[in-house]
């Protein structure tokens, strides 16, 4: 439908459409509605002129569904049910609660926020739902309406109507298992890789795909091995001294790694960081995005930071909460 143009029926007529549908006749959808069999008639009639389809097979009694209305009979329900929704929900904002909320939470953040977030959200909506996972993913769940908010690795820059709220910047370092020589330049990496594996972020992830375009920056081409989605499973294989790779701190913290378990260094050559960030349809909960990204702030302030900072003191300065 081109921008501007008339929408070809409205809801009260879809109501008696599907009245005519569930009853199979004019007489029996004017009696369920309260309706005279005129009225009822004279509405299908237009429906049918303003979508330019035939709507019902009068040949047969009851009336049956041509194709056409078979399809508007389907979306129909849809809208109808999606339409008496909206009182209620109306009405329990007003009681400055939301029905629902559903917020996507990259799996770096999994355990550094998920249990705070959603006691937080308890407070402000009657069901919540914090779902762990891939940036990507949950980019494309906001985009379709299945979440309200994501909080991810993906600003989305390049879609229009979203609102953002940086939460956290960190940088990406090199680990290794513990006791190995530090690389002090970048050639050093091309003679780890000789003796380990380098174990990658897979290009599912964003994480990945940072971590490749700075391999890419810096001309460092590693041999592909192994690759994995998860902070938990690259760190482990680390942990097994079985590779070494390139990670975050809040990656580190999610895969409990523990002061000691792992060799961790700044990354040789130049620095790379990674952004995270709060995102949600522009204009459609109000302040709840920047004060959600404001809670996670102090959380990550308050809980996460210290002890990254005790275990690598190197990275003070490094590790940013977001004004």
């Amino acid at each position: 439908m081109a921008r501007g143009e008339a929408i070809p029926f409205d809801l009260r007529t879809l109501d008696i459409f599907l009245a005519v549908c569930d009853q199979g006749s004019m007489a029996g959808a004017a009696r369920h509605l309260g309706l005279t069999q005129p009225a009822i008639s004279q509405a299908v009639a237009e429906l049918e002129t303003r979508t330019g389809a035939v709507l019902f097979d009068r040949s047969v009694r009851p009336l049956g569904l041509t194709p056409a209305g078979g399809v508007l009979r389907q979306r129909a329900g849809a809208l109808i049910t999606e339409a008496r929704q909206i009182a209620p929900l109306l009405r329990e904002t007003a009681r400055s609660r939301y029905p629902l909320l559903r917020v996507g939470l990259v799996d770096s953040l999994s355990r550094a926020l998920s249990a705070p977030l959603g006691v937080h959200l308890m407070a402000l909506a009657d069901e919540v739902s914090v779902l762990a996972g891939l940036t990507a993913s949950h980019a494309g769940a906001l985009l379709t309406r299945q979440l309200d908010l994501l909080i991810g690795a993906d600003e989305l820059d390049e879609v229009e109507g979203l609102e953002r709220a940086p939460i956290f910047t960190e940088p990406y370092i090199l680990i290794a298992p513990a006791g190995t020589a530090r690389p002090e330049r970048l050639e050093d990496l091309a003679g780890m890789a000789g003796r380990l594996p380098f174990v990658r972020y897979s290009a599912r992830s964003k994480t990945g795909m940072e971590v490749e375009r700075h391999l890419r920056r810096v001309k460092l081409d590693l041999p592909h091995r192994l690759e994995f989605d998860t902070p938990q499973a690259v760190t482990s294989v680390v942990l097994r001294g079985q590779g070494f790779a390139i990670s975050t701190p809040l990656c580190l913290h999610e895969a409990q790694a523990r002061d000691g378990d792992l060799a961790c260094w700044p990354l040789p050559g130049p620095s790379a960081v990674r952004h995270l960030v709060m995102v949600a349809r522009r204009q459609e909960l109000g302040r709840l995005p920047r004060d959600l990204a404001a809670f996670c702030r102090g959380e990550l302030d308050a809980r996460i930071c210290p002890p990254l900072l005790a275990a690598m003191p190197w990275l003070a300065g490094a590790l940013r909460v977001e004004a």
